[in-house]
Formats: structure tokens, C-alpha cells, sequence
């Protein structure tokens, strides 16, 4: 899908698409990042910004909450993104427990657990309506 107007710069709706994609990749490579952010005109620093975005979600960023439409989407957090923080959470405690954490690149096995729990994000982030398409639920 190619469209006739993309900007580089990445905006308040891009940061909603990312946070809700969150619940299914946790650690998006760039051609993922590319196909399901269509509207964007990818350069270094854009598609570091949003890899970013990805790995630095916390509890008290509240863009999201239960009443918006596109968490209604998805109703609730899907029991796979429970298995997937369960396990990241074991993971980290383990490799602190065992001072792996004085290691330059302790974090990068953990990443890969993690990356191999990802599911297929929705086809519906994809849509350039994404936002308009949940909100006729």
C-alpha cells in the first residue's frame, strides 16, 4: 500500500498505533514497522524514534486507557501479552539473580525470548482508517 502523502514526522495517532501493536510485537524490526505505518516516509531517526517508542512504553504513559475506541478493540489485554510479560519479568530476574547484569549486552538474550513470543499484529493497523474503522466497532 503506497501512499500519496507521507510525512516524516511521526505524530500523537503514530504513538496510539504503536502502544496498542505493543500487545502483540514487542520489539518491531523495520520492515514490520514500514508495512503497518504506511503514512510515514521512513529515515534514520524516525524509525529510531519509533523503535523506541516500542521498547520504552511504561505503566503511567496514558494515552491509552479502557474507554478508548481502539482498546475496546481489543477488549482486553490478550493472554498472550500476559504469557509474554510473565516470562520477560522471570527472564530479567534471572539474569539479575545470576549478576548477569554486569555483562555489556546482558539484556540482548532476553530480547530474543521476548521477540519469540510476538503474535501477527492485527491486519486492521495496516487500514490508513485504522482509527475511524474501530470506532464503528
Amino acid at each position: 500500500m503506497h501512499f500519496s502523502f507521507q510525512t516524516s514526522t511521526l505524530t500523537p495517532v503514530h504513538l496510539r498505533k504503536a502502544k496498542l501493536m505493543f500487545f502483540y510485537t514487542r520489539y518491531p524490526n523495520s520492515t514490520l514497522i514500514k508495512m503497518y505505518f504506511p503514512d510515514v516516509k521512513f529515515y534514520k531517526n524516525n524509525t529510531a524514534q519509533l523503535v523506541k517508542w516500542f521498547s520504552n512504553f511504561r505503566a503511567d504513559d496514558g494515552d491509552i486507557d479502557v474507554s478508548d475506541a481502539a482498546y475496546k478493540e481489543v477488549e482486553e489485554v490478550p493472554d498472550h501479552f500476559r504469557v509474554a510479560v510473565e516470562a520477560t519479568l522471570r527472564e530479567f530476574f534471572n539474569a539479575l539473580m545470576s549478576g548477569k547484569d554486569v555483562e555489556q549486552s546482558w539484556k540482548k538474550p532476553i530480547y530474543k525470548i521476548i521477540a519469540r513470543m510476538d503474535q501477527p499484529v492485527p491486519e486492521f493497523f495496516k487500514n490508513p482508517n485504522w482509527m475511524e474503522q474501530l470506532a464503528d466497532g
